[in-house]
């Protein structure tokens, strides 16, 4: 029976991966290792309880005592905490889905490697912070990492049996979020709950922010060049309001494959599920004369600045994705929090990075986790620095 783990199980991509075991066979079919959550204890214990889990584990150790009356009787473990994540991801299992939201996913799916299974990555933060780092342990340990946003996966597919060489260009589509068309001054005060608002997908809060400010795609921007090894020239990005188109290839031949599918995050989760194999997935079936068109522009550089800084970020490399990521989260706190406007979620990264190449330099390679771990820590300070003046002004 294979095994299984669910990391961010009680997230949007963790439940997409939930339903996907659950029509499979759930426990009769896989055995589950481990599940992990937020503070979400009652959904968490239901995942566990189902799928008769190992042990589950909330992150905030407040949360533990309500998740172990939760699964009292169970039979199932119960931890909390950072270390109790970490450690969860020391367990052995075939099949690991990485879907913790922010830098937070990043050390767990770096020890899940370490047993040469499959991590379904969805958690782009790991690429973006530690690249070089993530695809070295997998090499190392016979792991096969197995990308699940839905643009890399459809790249990935788009590749399959083709000679990488021949490749001249990827382009990675994004939706233009519910800002496509709002004025620039209408955007400065766009609000938390309109930038929730995603059109196309059903996401959590802080992922449909990003994918508002575009700062979601700057991170596949440079996710992209991690994992398939591109240069930045060759990486483009496309507004596609119907998110239909999720990514495209294009060839020396001038050919160029596109990868077509709905909305719907289970479809990459389950290819990376089933791969090598593709499998039956409950995905709506495309119905290409009801949808009659598909329309396609250039972003709007002055709307979406994230994707000017994330070329920077991709030029220089090193540490400068865990810089960028960082300052990111930070600023994204802040926005939601109220304390800094749409744009200045933008205004406070950018700083941040000048701040830091100035003082550190960010292009130095990590040779190490605790190198990257200590960029986000220092990062997230300055970026904390940069809100507040700008609150101040």
């Amino acid at each position: 029976m294979r095994s299984i783990s669910i990391f961010g199980a009680t997230g949007s991509i963790g439940q997409s991966t939930f339903d996907l075991i659950r029509r499979a066979g759930g426990a009769e079919a896989y055995r589950t290792v481990a599940l992990t959550g937020a503070r979400n204890v009652t959904l968490l214990a239901e995942m566990a309880r189902e799928l008769r889990a190992e042990v589950a584990v909330v992150a905030h150790e407040e949360e533990l005592p309500a998740l172990r009356e939760a699964l009292a009787g169970s039979g199932v473990e119960v931890a909390a905490g950072e270390a109790a994540i970490a450690e969860a991801a020391d367990r052995p299992a075939d099949w690991v889905m990485s879907g913790i939201v922010g830098a937070a996913g990043l050390v767990p799916g770096m020890r899940a490697l370490r047993h040469g299974g499959m991590l379904a990555l969805a958690n782009k933060e790991s690429l973006v912070t530690a690249g070089s780092l993530l695809l070295e342990t997998a090499r190392a340990h016979g792991a096969t990492i197995l990308p699940v946003d839905s643009e890399h996966s459809a790249v990935f597919q788009a590749l399959t049996g083709e000679d990488a060489g021949a490749v001249e260009r990827v382009i990675i589509t994004a939706s233009g979020g519910p800002f496509r068309t709002w004025p620039l001054e209408k955007l400065a005060r766009a609000t938390v709950a309109e930038a929730k608002a995603h059109p196309n997908w059903s996401m959590g809060s802080r992922i449909s922010i990003d994918s508002a400010s575009m700062f979601n795609k700057a991170l596949e921007l440079i996710e992209t060049r991690e994992f398939f090894g591109f240069p930045p020239e060759m990486i483009e990005v496309l507004v596609h309001p119907q998110s239909i188109v999720h990514a495209l290839v294009g060839f020396r031949d001038g050919g160029v494959m596109a990868h077509l599918g709905p909305a719907d995050m289970r479809h990459a989760i389950g290819f990376a599920l089933h791969w090598p194999a593709r499998g039956d997935v409950p995905v709506e079936r495309l119905d290409l004369a009801r949808l009659g068109s598909l329309s396609f522009e250039a972003p709007d550089p002055e709307r979406f600045p994230a994707l000017r800084l994330a070329r920077e970020v991709m030029r220089v490399r090193g540490l400068a994705g865990a810089a960028f990521n960082a300052a990111k989260e930070v600023a994204l706190d802040n926005f939601m929090a109220g304390r800094l406007g749409f744009l200045g979620m933008a205004t406070v990264v950018e700083e941040t990075l000048a701040v830091l190449s100035a003082e550190t330099g960010l292009g130095k390679a990590p040779t190490g986790l605790e190198e990257v771990l200590a960029m986000d820590r220092y990062a997230r300070v300055k970026a904390a620095e940069c809100a507040a003046g700008m609150r101040e002004d």
